[in-house]
């Protein structure tokens, strides 16, 4: 093992009494993150290292890449896809406005997967150009943490380094996981359905969350027959349920199966494909199975609880203050491997409140308050603030909520029945605007904007007196209150909660038995 040491190990005579160190800050993991402190740090003068896995599009224990989880195998690629996917119906709707396509509208998945690669890879350069410039020490191999002050560098030949850091900043995200079920190797991940080979023309989902919703309408999108199995009456649990139902609505319109309260108890191989037993003795045969089931935090090769840094017992995840650091006050950590707030912004914000307050002198804590999120479905999810359920949760006065159901101006012209809603959800006695949350074509810019708007504290009445360019603004900000809860008539929240679900669910979806929802009551 080559021990470094700054200064060739001799310590300065004048800075007797003061450990020197061969970094202010050496970092742990090149994502978003990590390259966000890292950089920032910087800025302010720090001295900083950072190690990264190799760069491959698929994921491993020994393999990731500078830019990590969202600019490699998350995010980017994602998008990537959903704007390939989008075209399809973009096509169908295009005749009817005038636009003469001939019968059939091949897709190349070839073309289309080596471009998203190309991206990749030059985002991956992009980030360590980014490192280079800020003056940032860069180290590809696999990190770990050897002491409150040192960290191990094992490189891709199997020399070991060791370096000593003033801080150590752990962010090395999450990993997707697998359930636990026979035959479970034959189903992949997110990360391997970013780079499959061939497009398969049958697949099956098993997830009702973010990955689970957007991988189902991407390949539906680009022709692949798909079933989506989840364990609720609705995708997206926890988010606003009459979003959810509009969403399970719009999925099945646009021709993906559902499978509500549905899990897969065991995978087969077959010769026409693979078989995939559910929970209720259905049996579906697929070309491909994805496991959209959650990620856990990459904690576990970082020897962290051999220093003393206490992990949660339940994810693995690194236990950390307000201001991201751990019971050990030299190492801090950043980013999915908390498992806080898991979007890259809000890694990117952890990131530059790290570096304000470790060299910026500015103690600064992240405010994951009115943090927007989207779902990347075809049409999109975004939503910033409270839902309709967690402000009768968390409200001690009364509630009113404002939605807007329409037909979006592009859609009565192309015929595809598929409505867009928004709601805000406002506290009555304040009129501060508590939630905003939108189902349709662009609502993540949309929502972007009025995220703005939920920061600084907006009222009913300030939106209402905004005046709208478009007919979507000017649904949600001239309808009237939709309903309107009293503190009175939500004490049993459970009830309420249910009976709403349901409501939602004979509104909204087609294909349900709604027999089956019975026990919601």
């Amino acid at each position: 093992m080559t021990r470094k040491m700054l200064g060739d190990g001799d310590l300065d005579e004048s800075n007797e009494g003061e450990a020197l160190y061969d970094f202010d800050l050496f970092v742990i993991g090149a994502g978003s993150g990590g390259v966000r402190a890292s950089r920032f740090s910087a800025q302010y003068g720090a001295k900083v290292g950072i190690c990264e896995l190799p760069f491959h599009p698929i994921s491993s224990e020994v393999i990731g890449g500078v830019g990590g989880t969202c600019v490699i195998r998350g995010c980017v690629p994602k998008k990537i896809l959903f704007y390939g996917a989008s075209f399809g119906s973009d096509l169908e709707d295009a005749r009817n406005y005038g636009w003469e396509l001939n019968e059939r509208i091949d897709f190349n998945w070839k073309k289309h997967l080596h471009k998203k690669t190309k991206e990749i890879v030059r985002l991956n350069g992009t980030y360590k150009r980014l490192l280079a410039n800020a003056g940032v020490k860069l180290f590809e191999g696999e990190g770990r943490v050897a002491g409150p002050n040192d960290v191990e560098v094992i490189q891709i030949d199997g020399t070991k380094l060791r370096y000593s850091a003033k801080h150590i900043l752990i962010s090395t995200g999450s990993r997707a996981q697998r359930p636990d079920i026979p035959g479970q190797e034959l189903a992949i991940t997110s990360d391997e359905a970013l780079s499959l080979e061939e497009l398969p023309k049958r697949a099956v989902i098993l997830g009702g969350g973010y990955i689970a919703l957007e991988f189902a309408s991407i390949w539906r999108g680009m022709g692949v027959a798909v079933d989506l199995c989840f364990r609720k009456e609705l995708p997206l649990r926890g988010f606003d349920n009459e979003m959810r139902a509009l969403v399970a609505r719009n999925l099945e319109a646009r021709g993906i199966t559902m499978h509500p309260w549905t899990t897969i108890t065991e995978l087969v191989q077959t010769e026409d494909g693979i078989k995939i037993l559910t929970s209720h003795g259905e049996e579906i045969t697929a070309d491909v199975v994805l496991f959209a089931t959650g990620r856990v935090p990459n904690t576990k090769r970082l020897n962290l609880e051999s220093v003393g840094v206490e992990l949660d017992s339940t994810t693995g995840a690194v236990k950390v203050d307000d201001y991201s650091c751990t019971n050990i006050p030299s190492i801090w950590a950043i980013g999915d491997v908390t498992n806080r707030l898991n979007l890259t912004p809000v890694a990117l914000m952890e990131g530059t409140c790290f570096a304000k307050t470790v060299f910026g002198g500015q103690p600064t804590t992240p405010d994951y308050d009115n943090v927007p999120c989207a779902v990347f479905c075809i049409p999109p999810l975004s939503l910033v603030g409270l839902s309709e359920e967690q402000a009768l949760e968390k409200s001690t006065g009364d509630i009113l909520v404002f939605t807007s159901t329409f037909n979006s101006m592009k859609n009565t012209i192309s015929g595809r029945q598929e409505k867009t809603i928004m709601k805000l959800v406002v506290d009555a006695e304040t009129d501060k605007v508590l939630g905003a949350s939108m189902c349709g074509p662009d609502a993540p810019e949309i929502m972007q904007g009025i995220a703005v708007a939920l920061k600084c504290g907006a009222t009913k009445a300030q939106f209402d007196s905004t005046v709208s360019y478009t007919d979507i603004q000017r649904h949600i900000i001239a309808s009237q209150s939709t309903r309107k809860y009293t503190k009175r008539c939500y004490t049993d929240i459970p009830i309420l909660k249910n009976c709403r679900t349901i409501s939602y669910l004979i509104q909204y979806t087609s294909n349900y038995r709604l027999s089956d929802y019975g026990c919601l009551l």
